[in-house]
């Protein structure tokens, strides 16, 4: 008869009454020549199930939330605070907060927004991935545009979910994305299949001039709709003014917009601002 423990270690008694040490790490301890009191089984299978349970508790997976709503990230933490197998353990309400969150806890994955202010989503998943390339990122949006879809999986995003999914459908997704399994919307991958579908049809899309501007320049373009002076724009990106008035200049050039008044309503157009 053999006894399996783990780390722990205690003194049982044999029938001469002499004390004899019990090691309990990762070992297979013979009793079968001992009659070992019931009281000193009983509490090893008490600390057999105390670190066997604080063992399950270390398999938490952690979750950054990023979401610039905060009744929408509250709603968030709150249903995952009650799934004992979660732990949320960063919250961000822009890209760079997320960016932040991640290098300091190493999430194994972030449920990313796409609309925050300063800085999305979408250049908050291409850092993101550069620097924590195992770190999952799971999407969640209104945004249901092709365009949207492209450009967030190309930039390394696992999962994209709209935000009027059911809560099991939520569930499903962070399961399938934390399984290293990408994870689409109904709705989003039948957009998938009709984007391939007429590509094969027409050939290669023409190029638009969004797809023209660099990740630098729509940052500028999405500060400047949010109202930052150049200066302002310099000071958050860590560039010179001289720097922000080059791709500002740039890319009013590319989209043939020359006013902030232009510049705004195509950033609400593109959705990097809320109309």
């Amino acid at each position: 008869m053999f006894f399996i423990a783990y780390s722990y270690s205690c003194l049982a008694t044999s029938e001469s009454g002499n004390p004899f040490p019990i090691l309990l790490k990762y070992c297979i301890i013979p009793i079968n020549a001992l009659q070992v009191r019931w009281d000193v089984l009983t509490m090893a299978s008490r600390i057999f199930n105390i670190l066997h349970s604080g063992l399950r508790m270390a398999e938490k997976k952690r979750i950054v939330i990023a979401e610039d709503h905060t009744i929408l990230r509250e709603g968030l933490r709150a249903l995952f605070a009650v799934k004992p197998e979660f732990d949320i353990v960063g919250e961000a309400e822009d890209g760079r907060d997320a960016i932040r969150c991640v290098e300091k806890f190493k999430p194994d994955i972030v449920l990313m927004d796409l609309s925050m202010p300063r800085m999305n989503g979408l250049g908050a998943i291409k850092e993101i991935k550069r620097i924590c390339p195992d770190t999952k990122i799971l999407v969640l949006t209104v945004h249901r545009t092709e365009e949207y879809i492209h450009s967030t999986l190309q930039a390394g995003a696992d999962g994209y979910l709209l935000k009027d999914a059911t809560l099991t459908e939520l569930m499903v997704a962070v399961d399938n994305v934390l399984e290293g399994k990408p994870y689409l919307s109904p709705g989003v991958s039948e957009k998938v299949i009709e984007g391939y579908l007429d590509a094969k049809k027409g050939g290669a899309a023409a190029i638009s001039s969004w797809d023209t501007l660099t990740q630098r320049e729509r940052e500028i373009l999405k500060l400047i709709a949010e109202g930052y002076k150049n200066k302002d724009i310099a000071d958050y990106l860590c560039i010179s003014v001289k720097t922000v008035e080059k791709h500002r200049a740039n890319l009013m050039k590319k989209l043939d917009l020359h006013n902030i008044s232009a510049l705004t309503t195509f950033a609400m157009d593109k959705g990097l601002i809320s109309r």
